[in-house]
């Protein structure tokens, strides 16, 4: 446990970070594009790219940051941040990260695991007592389910890499799906609530058996970390990531002081044009996104605070004399952790494994895109992005603020696209 005295300066750490705005030091270091491998060419048509995508009839604006060797060679931001185009995006603006979110999440287990509080394999009921005796769904409707007990119990590792069995939305999940919405883990107003509905439902399948991507493994893991570290969730990531990561700008909800730096969420409207979202974090910016502190897609961030997280994660667990993780467990966050299932990857791609928080890539040739093998990294659901490539000694992050909608003519996914010149614009 760490003393009193680091944990008082871990939030005059934070504070500090807090009073950053875009005139202080920049997030890393600075360097010239061509002395860390990139061709001005390369990143010109990547400038490009973005501009069009940015332009009066895409998305509203975007930032991008690209980080090798741990510097900075290109950080830029397109088009505006709000939705009348009025005021231009700049790059501290502030956006809603959803599932990046996760990778925090389990940065904050292993954390605990570490210091030995937790083992990954440990039985989450024997954290958790609600979740020890979970049911299964075996048969029936939701109207009348067929139950049974699970023959194995939820393990930590499993609600890390999404194969603890809770309903995901594949086939076969939809009365598993609507009794956990009957439970309404959603309402509750903490994480001890959603735990205790959650344990009311099914799970749609038995553990360890199947990669079913969901975020109820990850707001269980945020509520083992307030268990285990007798702190709210917030405060602990303030305390034990955050303030020592410098990243002032990251938290479930924004002060009133910067709420003029988020950018406007949208969604396609049924007239082709582009609209707020409806949610009360785009109605209102800077609210909780959830009433509790949501480990699986709670947090603001920006493209600079990010950035200085995954460069943590791509040093072996440590920035700037701040020491997170060791490196070997870093090594197994980004390693693949599906091995038990045939075969080895994920419900969205045959390229890629998942490990701890993100998913990695296994097959480089099958990915599309002209990264490395074991390359990390993870979306949110309103268009934001981030990769981390250990062989190439790369970060790359683009931040939009975007929700996709299914059943119109949306905006063109552009991920792959921004990998894609990003890794062309790779010189050497």
């Amino acid at each position: 446990m760490a003393s009193p005295v680091i944990r008082l300066a871990s939030v005059a750490l934070y504070a500090a970070a807090i009073a950053a705005h875009a005139g202080g030091p920049e997030p890393l270091p600075a360097a010239a594009p061509a002395s860390s491998g990139f061709s001005a060419q390369g990143l010109e048509d990547l400038h490009r790219f973005m501009r069009n995508a940015t332009g009066p009839q895409g998305y509203l604006g975007g930032v991008t940051l690209i980080a090798r060797d741990g510097k900075i060679v290109d950080w830029r931001a397109y088009g505006h941040r709000d939705l009348a185009r009025k005021s231009p995006m700049d790059k501290d603006a502030i956006f809603r990260i959803y599932s990046m979110t996760k990778t925090v999440t389990s940065v904050a287990v292993l954390m605990l695991a570490e210091e030995g509080k937790i083992a990954l394999d440990d039985p989450i009921g024997r954290h958790l007592p609600e979740l020890a005796k979970m049911q299964l769904f075996s048969g029936g409707t939701a109207d009348a389910p067929q139950l049974r007990p699970s023959a194995e119990p939820i393990t930590i590792r499993e609600l890390l890499t999404h194969t603890a069995g809770f309903p995901a939305g594949l086939k076969g999940d939809e009365p598993a799906v609507a009794l956990q919405e009957r439970a309404d883990p959603h309402g509750a107003a903490d994480l001890r609530g959603f735990v205790e509905r959650l344990s009311r439902a099914p799970l749609a399948a038995e553990p360890g058996t199947r990669f079913g991507y969901d975020g109820a493994a990850t707001e269980v893991l945020a509520r083992l970390v307030e268990a285990k570290s007798g702190e709210n969730f917030a405060v602990f990531l303030r305390k034990r990531l955050f303030g020592p990561l410098r990243m002032g700008d990251t938290d479930f909800s924004v002060p009133e002081s910067k709420r003029d730096r988020i950018a406007d969420l949208t969604r396609m409207g049924d007239d082709g044009r582009l609209a707020l979202d409806g949610s009360v974090s785009a109605r209102h910016p800077g609210e909780k996104l959830n009433a509790y502190d949501s480990g699986a897609g709670g947090l603001y961030s920006t493209a600079a605070d990010y950035a200085r997280f995954c460069q943590m994660l791509l040093n072996g667990g440590e920035l700037d004399g701040a020491s997170v993780l060791g490196r070997k467990t870093v090594d197994m966050m980004m390693s693949n952790q599906l091995t038990m299932l045939d075969p080895p990857v994920t419900q969205f791609s045959d390229a890629e494994g998942f490990g701890f928080g993100g998913a990695v890539v296994i097959d480089a040739a099958k990915s599309g895109i002209p990264g490395s093998l074991g390359r990390f990294g993870w979306p949110g659901a309103a268009s934001t992005t981030y990769t981390i490539d250990r062989r190439q000694r790369l970060v790359a992050i683009m931040m939009l603020q975007h929700l996709p909608r299914e059943g119109v003519k949306d905006l063109p996914r552009i991920s792959r696209s921004f990998y894609g010149l990003v890794y062309e614009g790779l010189a050497r």
